[in-house]
C-alpha cells in the first residue's frame, strides 16, 4: 500500500513537472480550479466578457502596431485579440471576432431589478424546471417546453459554455472602409453545441421549415377545401396579430424605441405574430426580424398554444349565447383524392404570385400535405416528414429556443411587455373567429355554430378540439370536430402568410 501511495505521488510531481516544468505552477493552477466552479459562476456581477466586449486590459492589445487610418479618418486602432481602440476618442471598442472573423462588438448588459449576473442564472433555473415540469406533469406542449426548458437550463449553467460562440484569434486584424474591424488567419476556438444548432437551424430559418414540412404531413386540408367559406374564419382569428403589433409599437412609444433592444417596427412585427397561436412561423419571423426576443416570444407562442383549453372556454361562452353553441352544422361533402392533390399546388403557387416572401413555410407545408395526399408511391416520404424527421427537428428546435433563456435577455420588463402582448393577441385572436362566425350568420341561410370561429388561430388540432369539447358540454349528440377542422389549418395557411407580410414590409 505505501509503494501505491510512493508511485502516486511521484507520479504527480512527474505529470506537473512535464506539463509546466514548475509543480508550483501547476498547483497555483489546481487552487484556482475553485473559480471555474458553478458556485463561482453564480457569484458572478458581470457578464461574461464576450457579450459585454470588458475584457481585462492585460487582455487588450496584443501588440503595439498601429493599423493605418480608414478613408473616413474616423478610427485607428491596434491589432487586438477581443476588439479594437478608438484613437480619436481614446475609448476602448470590446468584442470578439467569430469564426469567420467578423467584429462582433460587446454590449452592456442589464438583469432585471438589477441583479448580478449570477444570481440572475440562478433566478432562471427554477424558471426552467417550472416549464419542465409543465411539460411532464402537466402535459402542456411536452414535445417543445420539455426540450424548451431543458435548454433553458443548460444556457444558464455558468461557466458551461454551451452557447458561447465560436470565436478567432491570434490571427491579422484590419479594418473595413467603415472603420469595422476583421480579423484573418487567426486560430478559431469551437462554441458550445447549442451555439451550433441555433446558428444551423434558426438563424438559417431551416428548422421551422423542416416542421412545417411534418405539420403538412399530418394536416388534412378536405375540411376546409369542403367548406372554403370557413378560411374567413382562420382570416379574422389572425387579427389577434395586429392587436399585439399596435400594442408593441405603443410601448415602444411610452417607454422609448430601444425597450425592446431593436427596431421597434422589427420587434412589433414578431411580438404580433404570437397571435397566430404558432410557434414555428413565430419562430422563423422572430430570427429574422428580431432574434434577441427570440426567447421570450418562442416560450409565449408555445406556452399560450398549450393553455388553449384552458384560456379559449370562457372566451368562447362569453361572446355566444346557449342557442349559438347548440347550433347544429351538416356533415362535410366527401372531398375527391384530385382536389386534395390540387389544393397544395394552387395555394403554392398563388402564394408565389402574390406574396413570395412566405413561400418559404407556405411551400413547406404544401410539400409535406402533398407527399401525404399522394398515396402509397411516396408513403416513405410522409411518414418520414410526420414522424422522424419531425421528432428529431422538434428536439433541435427547443433545445435552441431554449439556449435564448439565458438570464441577459429573458428577466428584463422586455419580456414581461412581450408575455403580456401575446396573452392579449390570442385572447383577441379567438374573440375575432367567434365574432365573424357570428357576423357570417347574419348574412347566410346556413347556420355557423360560433364556436367553430376561435378555432382559427393555428393551435392544430388542439384548438379545433376545445371547440368541439365546448360544444358537447352544450349538447352531447352536437359534434362539430369536422367543421372546426376548416378554419383550425386555414389558420395555419393565414399566419404564414401574415408573417410573409410582416418579413416583406420590415425587412
Amino acid at each position: 500500500m505505501k509503494r501505491f501511495a510512493l508511485a502516486l505521488v511521484a507520479a504527480a510531481f512527474a505529470f506537473a513537472a512535464q506539463a509546466d516544468g514548475d509543480w508550483k505552477t501547476t498547483l497555483g493552477k489546481v487552487k484556482d480550479l475553485s473559480g471555474d466552479t458553478g458556485i463561482a459562476g453564480f457569484a458572478r456581477k458581470e457578464a461574461p466578457a464576450y457579450i459585454t466586449g470588458n475584457y481585462a486590459e492585460k487582455d487588450r492589445v496584443a501588440v503595439n502596431d498601429m493599423l493605418g487610418k480608414n478613408p473616413h479618418d474616423a478610427k485607428s486602432g491596434y491589432k487586438t485579440p477581443n476588439g479594437y481602440r478608438d484613437l480619436k476618442s481614446g475609448k476602448w471598442i470590446g468584442g470578439y471576432f467569430d469564426d469567420t472573423g467578423a467584429f462582433v462588438e460587446g454590449h452592456e448588459v442589464k438583469v432585471l431589478g438589477g441583479l448580478p449576473y449570477g444570481i440572475g442564472q440562478l433566478i432562471m433555473i427554477p424558471l426552467c424546471l417550472v416549464m419542465i415540469y409543465l411539460a411532464i406533469v402537466k402535459g402542456f406542449e411536452p414535445l417543445l417546453l420539455l426540450p424548451i426548458g431543458f435548454g433553458g437550463l443548460l444556457a444558464n449553467c455558468p461557466l458551461g459554455g454551451v452557447t458561447a460562440p465560436a470565436m478567432m484569434h491570434d490571427g491579422v486584424v484590419s479594418f473595413l472602409a467603415s472603420g469595422i474591424p476583421v480579423m484573418q488567419g487567426g486560430v478559431i476556438e469551437p462554441g458550445g453545441f447549442l451555439y451550433y444548432f441555433f446558428k444551423f437551424g434558426i438563424d438559417t430559418g431551416v428548422f421551422p421549415i423542416m416542421i412545417f414540412m411534418g405539420v403538412g404531413a399530418m394536416t388534412d386540408f378536405g375540411p376546409l377545401i369542403a367548406n372554403p367559406k370557413m378560411a374567413l374564419l382562420g382570416g379574422a382569428a389572425q387579427f389577434g396579430i395586429f392587436f399585439a403589433l399596435f400594442g408593441a409599437l405603443g410601448l415602444a412609444a411610452l417607454f422609448g424605441n430601444d425597450f425592446f433592444g431593436c427596431d421597434p417596427l422589427k420587434a412589433a412585427a414578431s411580438i404580433g405574430i404570437i397571435g397566430g397561436a404558432d410557434g414555428p412561423t413565430a419562430i422563423w419571423l422572430t430570427s429574422r426580424l428580431a432574434p434577441d426576443l427570440l426567447g421570450a416570444i418562442a416560450v409565449a407562442a408555445y406556452s399560450y398554444m398549450a393553455l388553449v383549453p384552458i384560456i379559449q372556454p370562457p372566451i368562447m361562452k362569453a361572446l355566444t349565447t346557449k342557442e349559438e353553441r347548440a347550433i347544429t352544422m351538416p356533415p362535410l361533402r366527401e372531398v375527391k383524392k384530385i382536389e386534395k392533390i390540387c389544393f397544395p399546388l394552387i395555394v403554392l403557387l398563388l402564394c408565389a404570385t402574390l406574396l413570395p416572401s412566405a413561400v418559404p413555410l407556405i411551400g413547406a407545408l404544401m410539400l409535406g400535405n402533398l407527399a401525404k395526399e399522394a398515396g402509397p408511391s411516396v408513403a416513405r416520404i410522409s411518414d418520414t416528414m410526420s414522424n422522424a424527421l419531425i421528432n428529431i427537428v422538434t428536439i433541435m428546435l427547443g433545445l435552441s429556443v431554449g439556449s435564448k433563456l439565458a438570464c441577459e435577455k429573458f428577466l428584463s420588463g422586455t419580456t414581461l411587455g412581450i408575455l403580456a402582448l401575446g396573452l392579449c393577441a390570442f385572447c383577441v385572436g379567438t374573440a375575432a373567429g367567434v365574432l365573424m362566425a357570428k357576423l357570417m350568420n347574419l348574412f347566410s341561410k346556413e347556420k355557423v355554430n360560433p364556436l367553430i370561429g376561435s378555432a382559427g388561430v393555428s393551435a392544430v388540432p388542439m384548438a379545433a378540439r376545445v371547440s368541439n369539447k365546448v360544444s358537447l358540454s352544450e349538447n352531447p349528440a352536437n359534434f362539430i370536430l369536422m367543421q372546426a377542422m376548416g378554419p383550425n389549418v386555414s389558420g395555419v395557411i393565414g399566419s404564414a402568410v401574415v408573417a410573409g407580410v410582416l418579413y416583406t414590409l420590415c425587412r
